[in-house]
């Protein structure tokens, strides 16, 4: 009997050991060769793939900051705005000064397969599997010295919440399953009334963060839905009206999909000359670690832009069924960020005062990778602009702020949402270092 059981048991220790060895191989083998900088840009270096049976896993393991701060360009100060958040994930800066913040992080996810284990177990290793607080707090500098000195709950018992938005005296939230409504009046530093559901929105699988927008009239949101999985592989049907932007008419709580094929967009700003929606975009994985890239781009109405059938405008990806018919109505990203850097935050230089070279372009925050060895992101950039709106002919990413790495590889940070403070100067959520910082000009 005991034999019988045994046998079994082995067997079963067996396999397990050759599934950690297939870890521990996939964790330490480089899967990159390419120069980031080479898959930047508008033509940037595209890959032959390499597909990826077992993700190749590199992710950098969280360590405090200590007294260390990230690190800028001469002519730059950085400073901590506000301490000791949890997992501050998205900013808004409010028309009186006051500063929103969004602690939030992922639901709790469904766990149906060995993807789901592991992408749990990456999770957690970054540092992102903490509770998600579930809350909107307000920190406010009033006296200008550039650090938030009162902190309030503004909102709380929220479903992993992102994107906000103030049009009039309505404050939009997004939810990862809903955009809500909440009357706010300036000055206020608690909403305790009852939210108005707007629109429903998908929510379950990866993905969870929704970022909104409110047009430049305000009459309309744009909201962010990302995708289910990586390339549709729990089924097309699970994916219906994600990897897309929505745009929201909050008086009759409808919607229309603005732009679809976006696998999964975050950031969403109006270029200022042009008042053009742009957004960074999170690619797909397990092609190699060279690409392809995330990318920055306009949002055109009615575009599809590839996910998850191909990308970067045409490169078809062999993973999934071919969708030929598609091929020629499909739009090219404008700018390419660099190969599963995780793009999050974006803002325009309007209204910032960093200086030259700062004064015209774009602010994007790198949460940085997993899916790639050596690692790549884990930084603030910026893309020069022209006048005409759009990234300048030949144009390089500026880094902004970096040091979110220490020496050994572990990471003290990672950057998230951005905003522009009052005075100009430009906040970004950390959210494994559990801070906001603040890049200002230095006097």
């Amino acid at each position: 009997m005991l034999g019988r059981i045994a046998r079994p048991l082995a067997f079963l220790i067996v396999v397990l050991l050759v599934i950690l060895a297939g870890l521990f191989f996939v964790t330490r083998q480089k899967n990159a060769s390419a120069d980031v900088l080479a898959i930047t840009g508008q033509k940037p270096q595209i890959a032959k793939p390499e597909i990826e049976q077992i993700p190749t896993i590199a992710i950098a393991t969280p360590v405090a900051w200590g007294n260390a701060t990230p690190t800028a360009p001469a002519g730059l100060k950085v400073q901590a705005f506000a301490q000791g958040l949890d997992h501050p994930r998205w900013l808004y800066t409010l028309p009186n000064g006051d500063v929103l913040v969004a602690e939030a992080n992922s639901p709790p996810r469904k766990v149906e397969g060995i993807a789901d284990r592991v992408m749990g177990w990456l999770l957690n290793r970054a540092g992102a599997g903490v509770p998600s607080a579930n809350r909107i707090t307000l920190l406010r500098d009033a006296n200008g010295d550039g650090v938030a000195e009162t902190r309030s709950v503004l909102i709380s018992g929220l479903n992993s919440p992102t994107g906000m938005a103030l049009i009039g005296n309505t404050l939009y939230v997004a939810n990862t399953d809903a955009v809500i409504a909440f009357p706010y009046h300036e000055g206020d530093t608690k909403i305790t009334a009852k939210p108005e559901k707007i629109v429903s929105l998908p929510g379950g699988g990866n993905h969870w963060a929704r970022n909104l927008l409110a047009s430049p009239d305000g009459r309309l949101l744009y909201v962010t839905v990302g995708s289910s999985s990586n390339i549709g592989e729990r089924g097309m049907d699970k994916e219906e009206r994600r990897a897309a932007i929505w745009e929201v008419y909050p008086p009759n709580k409808s919607f229309r999909i603005y732009a679809a094929g976006l696998r999964n967009p975050n950031g969403l700003a109006w270029e200022p000359h042009r008042k053009d929606l742009w957004t960074v975009v999170n690619e797909r994985d397990m092609l190699g670690g060279d690409g392809p890239p995330d990318y920055l781009t306009f949002v055109d109405f009615g575009a599809f832009y590839g996910w998850p059938y191909s990308y970067w405008g045409g490169y078809v990806d062999k993973r999934v069924d071919e969708r030929p018919d598609l091929l020629e109505y499909t739009r090219r990203p404008d700018y390419a960020l660099g190969p599963h850097v995780a793009p999050l935050g974006l803002v325009f230089a309007d209204g910032a005062k960093l200086g030259a070279p700062f004064d015209n372009g774009a602010f994007i925050a790198l949460h940085g990778s997993w899916n790639r060895k050596p690692l790549s992101g884990y930084k603030v950039i910026y893309v020069p602009f022209d006048d005409k709106g759009a990234p300048a002919k030949g144009a390089k990413p500026i880094d902004v702020l970096g040091a979110f790495l220490d020496a050994n590889g572990h990471a003290r940070g990672r950057p998230a949402g951005l905003a522009l403070d009052r005075t100009g100067a430009l906040l970004v959520a950390d959210d494994v270092g559990n801070r906001i910082w603040r890049v200002s000009a230095a006097r």
